[in-house]
């Protein structure tokens, strides 16, 4: 399809220009025939009226009409091959800039069919689920209460997994547009990677799991929800893929007007390869799920690198498979303006 299209936005700008090129090379042959004529015109008249010595040319023009009509010919020759190699040369250029345009159009489209293949297969699972209790449950003519409020509990499991994908992807897709404007305010650090301790706290109790808080407090400016949720995203990511009885340390200094902030784990860590895609949209659903049972749909991180982009902020990863993985995420102390 886009070979097409690239093709027919050269052969457009192959038009232009050439319309361009011929109109004038027109409008020269034109004025350069008209200047032949006028000399030739002027140099009879002379001759024809017997001017005085002193009027004429030291070295008169002997035009011969042949000789213009030959350099009108050859001035349309040149001009041809001119037209020619213009022809040529924005053949090449116009493909070429064709490709150029078109390529951030082309990868939009991939982006969005990897979109909506990457969401019909996490949409699929919990709605196979859904159907397939629903229609065995129906099948069943002697189902108890029991076992209905089962199916009831089951079913509602997979719905908030629906919702769950649903509002990360809203999410993501408000960060990525700059929608939902962040709005800059002076906060304590501190203050910030405490609440998002406090809302993965269960979820660490329930591996037994100790974070180790050694966080330097600062005042920063920037989004404190979004920036307590970027922390929410990396410790929650840090329990799930850490086995029990391990810990997760973070630590934070100050550099060049930045806070550094470092989570580390214990856990099973990412093979080298994997690395450059963490952030990916949907990464986990392709590449862990089949390391790991625990839960998710792999929005997080893409949702972390949004907040950090809009902070002017950015991210490193460092990793040991089998022994641990290291965030380090810098975010500048202050903001001028609006956060994009």
């Amino acid at each position: 399809m886009f070979r097409s299209a690239r093709i027919k936005l050269t052969t457009w700008y192959l038009l232009i220009i050439m319309l361009i090129s011929v109109s004038f090379s027109v409008a020269m042959y034109k004025v350069l025939t008209f200047e032949l004529d006028r000399v030739e015109r002027t140099h009879r008249l002379k001759i024809e009226r017997g001017l005085p010595e002193s009027f004429r040319s030291p070295r008169p023009l002997l035009l011969d009409p042949e000789l213009i009509t030959e350099t009108k010919n050859h001035l349309k020759i040149i001009l041809t091959m001119i037209n020619l190699a213009i022809l040529g040369t924005s053949a090449v250029a116009g493909y070429f800039l064709a490709g150029r345009t078109l390529k951030p159009i082309s990868e939009m489209l991939e982006e969005q069919n990897r979109f909506i293949t990457d969401a019909s297969h996490e949409l699929r699972t919990p709605l196979t689920s859904l159907k397939s209790e629903i229609e065995v449950s129906l099948r069943d003519k002697k189902l108890t209460l029991a076992e209905a409020k089962e199916l009831l509990t089951s079913n509602l499991e997979e719905a908030n997994n629906l919702q769950v994908l649903s509002d990360g992807l809203i999410k993501l897709t408000q960060y990525q547009k700059g929608g939902n404007d962040l709005m800059i305010t002076a906060f304590s650090l501190a203050s910030s990677v405490g609440e998002a301790i406090r809302k993965v706290a269960k979820l660490a109790k329930n591996k037994k799991i100790t974070i180790m808080n050694k966080i330097i407090d600062y005042t920063i400016e920037g989004s404190e929800s979004a920036l307590t949720e970027l922390f929410v995203i990396f410790l929650d990511n840090a329990i799930k893929y850490s086995p029990e009885h391990s810990k997760v340390n973070l630590t934070s200094e100050k550099t060049d007007g930045q806070v550094v902030i470092h989570i580390a784990d214990q856990g099973m860590g990412i093979s080298e390869e994997d690395i450059p895609h963490l952030f990916d949209r949907f990464y986990r659903a392709d590449k862990s799920r089949a390391k790991s049972d625990a839960p998710g749909y792999g929005l997080g991180l893409s949702i972390a690198r949004q907040i950090i982009t809009r902070h002017h902020g950015s991210v490193k990863v460092r990793s040991i498979p089998n022994e641990g993985t290291t965030f380090t995420v810098q975010i500048p102390i202050k903001h001028s303006g609006k956060l994009i």
